[in-house]
């Protein structure tokens, strides 16, 4: 079972940039689908973006397309969420979590039962 941690969150101005790290203790980690969600106060975890186990497909919710950009490295076991032109609404806990299967990382509403989940990492966006 992958064991995940987060890394890479912090208070930014609008418009700044982060990019959130995601590494995977699976002794094979390229066999997991990784997903990123997050968690605004108040509001219920939603989908942020997906990459698959190769790394050839991508999913992205229609806020954040053409903002945030998901990949992996296999080698280094990691995923990683590059964030650009951050904005106060993309204030949130974020986490990432891995599956064999691709229908649950990418489920709405997210399906909470994923193999493995990260602790989080707090992203803070003001204006």
């Amino acid at each position: 079972q992958a064991q995940l941690v987060e890394s890479g969150g912090g208070s930014v101005q609008t418009g700044a940039s982060l990019r959130l790290s995601c590494v995977g203790s699976a002794p094979v980690f390229s066999d997991w689908n990784v997903g990123w969600y997050r968690q605004a106060p108040g509001q219920e975890r939603e989908f942020v973006a997906a990459v698959s186990w190769s790394g050839d497909g991508t999913r992205y919710t229609d806020s954040v397309q053409g903002r945030f950009t998901v990949f992996r490295n296999n080698d280094k076991k990691t995923a990683y969420l590059q964030m650009n032109n951050l904005q106060p609404e993309d204030t949130a806990v974020y986490y990432c979590a891995a599956d064999l299967n691709w229908g649950r990382i990418i489920a709405k509403p997210v399906y909470n039962n994923l193999e493995a989940w990260g602790q989080g990492t707090l992203v803070t966006v003001s204006s």
